[in-house]
Order: structure tokens, then sequence, then C-alpha cells
């Protein structure tokens, strides 16, 4: 049985934190680990538990925080100043230590033509000291399967990955189903822990000119025989996102059993 999971939202509430390492994963992922003693009480669901991650602007000396008071705490963000207003981000929880109030976030590592280190948040990753300040606002989960469910099917570019992990360690051990993990190259493949019930394919992206999420879109819609009473959840790159909901439909599945969401946009001709 697979449970319904969507965490409601609790009053806004800033969790400071500083930086504790950076390790880069794999060729294409960097793993930053963060504490702080707001975090031991992070009301962490598991699956996909997301937050917004802030840090300093790499044109700011020091950390200033947002004031978040209510669910509307964007409008004084976006009030503040050039100079002081943090750099904001969605990221999911990697993993979660509540007993030492560790958290760990996992950035893909974009790089642009000349090999360097592209994205605000990638760059940030990759250099941040320990000791830099940053802060995370909770926003639950977005996995939401039906009681009923009998089977799940997930889809992720590697934008999605953290979010795939995180719902295979989180679902019941009867859980069946297949997921489609696309990836840069071979060495950014994990053995993320889950059901044995639930078969994990890694898609490796053989062009790496080639848009993420393009191939594992080309798998899902390999898939002719979806089942209309398990449930999807399909993130990653908006194409991805809103095409494979799209082919989901189109093969029997109803659309409140289909979660999708477009992480990013990629610049396309």
């Amino acid at each position: 049985m697979i449970s319904r999971t969507r965490a409601e939202r609790r009053d806004p509430r800033l969790f400071p934190a500083t930086v504790v390492s950076g390790t880069r994963l794999t060729p294409n992922m960097q793993r930053v680990t963060v504490r702080g003693e707001a975090l031991g009480a992070f009301p962490y669901r598991g699956y996909d538990h997301w937050f917004r991650l802030f840090f300093r602007c790499p044109h700011q000396e020091r950390f200033h925080p947002p004031e978040v008071a209510a669910e509307t705490w964007w409008k004084p963000y976006l009030a503040m100043p050039d100079e002081t207003r943090p750099y904001c981000a969605n990221y999911t929880v990697a993993d979660f230590r509540a007993g030492a109030g560790e958290l760990d976030i996992d950035v893909v590592v974009h790089r642009g033509a000349d090999g360097s280190v592209e994205g605000g948040t990638a760059i940030w990753a990759c250099s941040a000291e320990p000791g830099e300040e940053l802060a995370l606002l909770d926003q639950g989960v977005l996995y939401e399967a039906p009681e009923d469910a009998s089977s799940v099917l997930l889809v992720a570019d590697e934008s999605g990955l953290p979010a795939v992990a995180g719902i295979l360690r989180s679902l019941p051990a009867d859980t069946v189903g297949r997921v489609l993990q696309e990836v840069p190259s071979a060495a950014d493949r994990r053995e993320p822990a889950g059901p044995p019930g639930v078969r994990v394919e890694w898609i490796v992206r053989e062009d790496p000119h080639a848009v993420p999420g393009t191939a594992a879109l080309a798998a899902l819609r390999g898939l002719t025989d979806t089942d209309p009473g398990g449930y999807a959840f399909v993130v990653g790159e908006q194409r991805l996102a809103t095409e494979g909901r799209r082919h989901l439909v189109a093969t029997g599945m109803p659309k409140d059993r289909i979660t999708f969401s477009g992480f990013w946009k990629a610049d396309r001709p």
C-alpha cells in the first residue's frame, strides 16, 4: 500500500544554518552539508521534502536573511535592495540528521562551453567555505500518492535525482513500480535504497549537448502499458514534466494520479 504523504504547510519560519563541508558526490553532483541548532526542529517528512534556500550573493559582503513572517514572505524579500537581497533557490533535502542538526543539499553542477561552472547555486555549492551563513524555508512535500495506488512510476532528470532518492527511501517496503532516472554520465549513477519491487532504470545521456530530460521523456513515451490505478511523479526540466504528464494521460492514467513539476527550464532555440 502506498500512502498519501503531502505535508500540511506550517507557519513560515526560517532555519538559519552554516556550511559544514562540500563534497563532490559524482562528476556532476556536489553535496553541501549544513548545520544549525534550529535544524534539529526542521519538520522533515521524508519523500521529496523541499525548501527554499537563501545564501549570500557573490557581490555581497555578508548574508542578510529575509524577513519571513507570513505566506507572503516573498513580498518583503523582493523589496530588499540588491545590496542585501540574498540568492533564493528551491532544493530537495538530500539527507537529514535531526540529532546533529545537519542537512545535506545535492546540487547539479552545470558547466558552460568552456567547462566552467554555471548557475548561481552551482557556483555557490562548489565554492562555499565552512562557516558560510545561509537559511532554509520549509515547503513540505509534493509527492502525493493516493492510498489505493497499485504501483508507482518515478521519472526525472538529474535535477530530480535527490527527490527520487528521497522518495525511494520513504516508500513502504511492499511498494512496486518503476523509476526512469536520467543522468549526464554513467559515473553519475548511484544505488539508492528502496523497495525491492521498484525497478530503477538508469538512462545515461549519450549526447553531452542534449537538453537534460529529453532522454527520460523518450523512455517514458516508450511506455504504453502504464498502470491506470498507479501513481506517477514526473519532475525535472519543464518539457519533461509537462509532456510527460500529457503522455501518461494519453495512456489512460487519471490526471489526479500524476504529480508533475518543472524544476527548471532549458534555453531552447
